[in-house]
């Protein structure tokens, strides 16, 4: 550990104590937590160990109430927190293995944007301000405050997500892999600002693949394949206990045996002395006597009133606006591009394809298709990488104290207005290069309307594939999923009257059928189609029937029926992805994390 690393020292800090008595857990018909028992005591640096799917995360995120076992108790203190979550959220860290904190704002900006959602509404900028410089001097963090999160080394952003967590002084620290990936000197660090914590008297629990974090440690739990116990105690106890010469030999040593036969050894070790030991599955040490606050459900004693939806939208929004204001790229590519498609769209048509003399039918068509696409498509891009790159920090927040309507809606309230200003300048373009007819404020009204309602639905069909995905290479995959269907089966290549009975059904939940139909509308289509020069008008007219003759508020109630529909659908794929905000003891998940 440098000399930098928490010259100050944590705050002192009362820890909790863990029992865990015949943890159980399963993912779907396998069971990936089998009767686990172990006690963690205040101030206690604990390594749990195994190899790759032996369960070590499935019994962190069990330890945390992060994802309930599905058998057996657990103790914070005596007290059950599956039964009553909240009351310990505000007391319990949890980083996981990828980064809880944004890359693109420096260090102290984000932590107090962290700050001002966990930390009690009403509480002042002051004391967010001490709070966020109290734990970058805790963890040697002072001097790359002012750094962007992305240019921090490795071992720097682990301790910035441990920063995020120490802001509400958390009495157990839950750390999944955190030395992953880091070189031993910087893996050294780590453990030695966890090893810091826990002096300080957190209850600190971490799994690791690196046999050197181990000797830093109090204790160390060896899981066995299939989520089973093969030891829990001291680092020196654990070698005599699998005759091993050295930590790395425990690996091998666990290779050599059934996972089973190791679980029975250790059984019969406990059962012969059971000192320090849980007692039976489903009581608790008799030894610990429930905290009274715990008990009242105040297990934080000191917590107040968290942040309301409303105050959480915007600080969401004021986030999401510096976020990207602070990456001139993705800046830059949300107003470029569009730029590119317009200058395209005027390259493309000719000028005067709506005057009576010289109408295009055909070419007044496409031109209404396009600029009905170019809004589904921006709304649609704007939307796709907006969620799956965070997901990490929106489970944490959520689980802490984020709601998700107030994170949907704040995605919505930084990207609608600039998808408002490219609808209108898109309009106002081809207006002024005579790609669209001379036409009153009224009708150019209800084109913009119906544009920007396209955006909208198009964004939140963004923001639900988004939420669908697990990685953003997978949301550039969807796009083109995502983008035919609506260039095949919007009626303008091929009229919805003539299509196939398949086509014309697939044509219903497709936006750009509604957009494309409503600003034909708006410019009368019909009756220039009709009444212009050119012999193709009538033809098109009759293949087209009465394609533009609804009414465009019908036009907007469908368009906002989808914006709503995609949003309440990205809602629930969210809450079940990332588990609710006050998790209920229940059956387990469908899908537990192994490893």
């Amino acid at each position: 550990m440098t000399g930098e690393v928490g010259t100050a020292g944590p705050v002192p800090t009362r820890g909790l104590r863990i029992e865990a008595h015949g943890l159980t857990q399963r993912a779907g018909a396998r069971t990936t937590l089998l009767d686990v028992s172990l006690t963690v005591r205040p101030g206690q640096l604990v390594a749990v160990i195994g190899a790759t799917g032996a369960g070590k995360t499935t019994l962190l995120d069990a330890l945390a109430g992060l994802r309930p076992a599905a058998g057996g108790t657990l103790r914070y203190d005596g007290a059950d927190p599956y039964a009553d979550p909240a009351a310990f959220r505000s007391v319990l860290g949890y980083v996981p293995q990828d980064d809880i904190i944004h890359r693109e704002l420096p260090l102290a900006r984000t932590l107090r944007y962290a700050a001002r959602l966990r930390l009690p509404a009403g509480t002042a900028p002051a004391t967010v301000d001490d709070a966020v410089a109290g734990v970058l001097r805790t963890l040697g963090l002072t001097a790359r405050a002012g750094a962007p999160v992305g240019q921090l080394s490795g071992g720097e952003r682990k301790r910035a997500s441990i920063a995020v967590e120490l802001l509400t002084r958390p009495r157990a620290f839950f750390l999944d892999e955190p030395t992953s990936g880091l070189d031993p000197a910087t893996a050294a660090e780590v453990v030695g600002t966890l090893r810091q914590l826990a002096d300080a008297g957190s209850t600190v629990v971490f799994t690791t693949h690196n046999p050197a974090d181990v000797e830093s440690c109090d204790q160390v739990g060896c899981l066995a394949g299939a989520g089973r116990l093969a030891f829990a105690g001291a680092p020196a106890d654990a070698r005599r206990h699998f005759r091993a010469a050295s930590t790395e030999q425990i690996y091998q040593r666990l290779a050599e045996r059934p996972a089973a036969d190791w679980a029975a050894d250790w059984a019969a070790a406990v059962q012969a002395d059971p000192a320090d030991q849980a007692g039976p599955a489903g009581q608790p040490n008799p030894a610990v006597q429930p905290n009274p606050a715990v008990q009242a459900g105040r297990a934080d004693p000191a917590g107040a009133r968290p942040v309301g939806a409303v105050r959480q939208w915007a600080l969401l929004t004021r986030r999401n606006l510096d976020i990207l204001a602070s990456s001139r790229l993705t800046l830059a590519i949300l107003i470029g591009s569009p730029v590119a498609v317009l200058l395209m769209i005027v390259a493309l048509f000719r000028p005067h394809a709506f005057a009576p003399a010289t109408l295009s039918p055909s070419a007044t068509a496409m031109i209404l298709f396009w600029i009905a696409f170019g809004g589904f498509f921006f709304g649609l891009t704007y939307g796709l990488l907006q969620i799956c790159t965070e997901v990490a920090i929106l489970r944490r927040e959520r689980f802490v104290v984020l709601r998700l309507g107030p994170y949907l809606l704040a995605k919505l309230a930084l990207l609608l207005p600039l998808l408002a200003v490219v609808d209108a300048a898109m309009l106002v373009v081809l207006r002024a290069t005579d790609r669209l007819p001379a036409a009153g404020l009224a009708a150019y009204g209800s084109m913009f309307g119906t544009l920007l309602l396209s955006s909208a639905a198009a964004l939140a069909l963004g923001l639900l594939a988004s939420a669908a995905v697990a990685e953003p290479g997978q949301a550039t995959l969807a796009l083109p999923m995502l983008c035919f269907p609506q260039v095949l089966f919007s009626g303008a290549i091929l009229p919805v009257p003539i299509m196939a009975v398949v086509g014309k059904a697939l044509s219903y939940p497709m936006s750009n059928r509604w957009t494309f139909e409503g600003l034909g509308h708006a410019v009368d289509l019909n009756g220039r189609w009709a009444s212009g020069a050119s012999p193709l008008g009538p033809p098109l007219l009759a293949s087209y029937g009465d394609t533009f003759s609804r009414a465009v508020p019908v036009d907007w109630a469908i368009l906002a029926g989808f914006t709503i529909a995609f949003l309440g659908w990205a809602w629930l794929l969210l809450a079940r992805r990332t588990g609710p905000p006050a998790p209920s003891r229940g059956r387990g998940l469908s899908s537990a994390t192994a490893g």
